[in-house]
């Protein structure tokens, strides 16, 4: 128990000591170059990184209020026929997703009836009519089936029956050609951002204090990241191609591509110099997989001989989301001075880390670790052995070691 109540006061004792820096130089080239170095990378990465390319010094916003309108233009010629933007653009209304139709596959003359199921679902194929199930709806199937075992339209084998709209699309669907002329198409996008904590608005369309010339540029402009950086009306070609996707192949299997709007905006500066920049990927899996690409479908009903009939239509198309993401920073004391304060306070780590190369590596004799720690009590009337010398750049007495003791 001795050697525990001992050990309890010597902590105890000790937790009421009060530790000073000691101030001792070095006079050891290596340690010195390793000291200046890891300063100036201290202090270049504050000085660059933190403060210039972060903008430390300023408040930030991150999260804005934002709007998106969009609307689509342009015309093409399928078959004997003239589609416009009624017939291919979803929604009408325009919004921050819009979508335009490349490629349908039309089912016509749809009625409510019974025929045979498509041979691809499962255990439609059958032989007698104990091989259908009355009633059974299976998740793949097109209708609830009727018990009976039928030919397969002008087809030798045969499916079970099934109550639907009839034909079943995967028969009677006719493809029409895609819309090569929509590479052509252009999609107007009008975006504007608010930063509620600056009170700043801002828009998208290049600002001109006459609205006939306004509009007069709008008729005229496209965006072209180099020669119209600030028009908003975008084809869908260019889209596409800045996807990095081809054309042919998303009017073939359709796809989703993200129009990203993005807003960097330094307040420090006048807020006209607050300007988008705009970027395009594709958002979808890729053309190689089974589930990729985008296509939906929706029907056109009306009344034929006094029966209800439809015209199915799968499209296949292009989906727009428009994301908008926004950053404005401005000058403000408080993270100025905080981060000033982290950055002096890093400087600091430069010199732990020399002295634990000092201790670890060069000090193999114990001659620096005897001059830099010292036990000093009120009761010592021994003197201290460290030999101290008045240094003006540092104002105070601090040992002076030089290469010459011996290692």
């Amino acid at each position: 128990m001795g050697t525990i109540e001992k050990f309890i006061k010597e902590y105890f004792l000790g937790f009421w000591d009060y530790e000073t820096p000691k101030v001792m130089v070095v006079k050891n080239r290596t340690l010195g170059v390793i000291y200046r170095g890891v300063q100036f990378l201290v202090i270049t990465y504050f000085i660059w990184y933190v403060f210039i390319s972060q903008k430390a010094y300023q408040d930030s916003e991150t999260r804005p209020e934002s709007s998106v309108y969009t609307r689509m233009k342009g015309t093409a010629v399928l078959e004997d026929h003239i589609l416009d933007t009624v017939e291919y653009a979803r929604p009408p209304e325009g919004g921050d997703v819009i979508s335009t139709i490349l490629r349908r596959e039309v089912t016509y003359d749809q009625r409510q009836g019974t025929c045979a199921e498509h041979f691809s679902v499962t255990n439609a194929n059958c032989t007698t009519d104990s091989d259908c199930v009355e009633g059974e709806v299976n998740f793949e199937s097109h209708g609830r089936r009727t018990g009976r075992c039928v030919p397969y339209y002008n087809h030798t084998f045969k499916t079970c029956e099934i109550q639907t709209w009839c034909p079943i699309e995967e028969y009677a669907a006719v493809r029409e050609p895609a819309l090569a002329e929509a590479i052509n198409f252009t999609v107007f996008i009008r975006n504007s951002i608010h930063f509620p904590k600056f009170k700043v608005l801002r828009g998208n369309i290049k600002e001109s204090p006459n609205r006939r010339n306004r509009q007069r540029y709008l008729s005229k402009c496209h965006y072209d990241e180099e020669k119209e950086p600030y028009c908003p009306i975008f084809r869908l070609g260019y889209i596409a191609n800045k996807a990095r996707e081809k054309f042919s192949e998303l009017c073939r299997t359709g796809g989703v591509i993200g129009v990203f709007i993005n807003w960097k905006c330094d307040l420090d500066l006048d807020p006209s110099h607050c300007k988008p920049t705009y970027s395009f990927r594709r958002l979808d899996l890729r053309k190689d997989l089974p589930s990729s690409g985008y296509y939906y479908r929706f029907a056109k009903y009306y009344s034929k001989d006094g029966v209800e009939s439809r015209t199915l239509i799968k499209a296949y198309g292009i989906r727009l989301d428009v994301i908008v993401h926004g950053h404005a920073g401005k000058f403000s004391p408080i993270p100025t001075i905080i981060s000033t304060v982290t950055a002096m306070t890093s400087v600091g780590i430069c010199s732990i880390i020399c002295d634990w190369i000092m201790l670890t590596f060069i000090d193999k004799n114990e001659v620096y670790s005897e001059r830099k720690f010292d036990d000093v009590s009120k009761e010592s009337t021994e003197p201290i052995s460290t030999e101290f010398c008045i240094i003006g750049s540092y104002g105070s007495n601090h040992s002076d070691l030089s290469e010459g003791v011996p290692l």
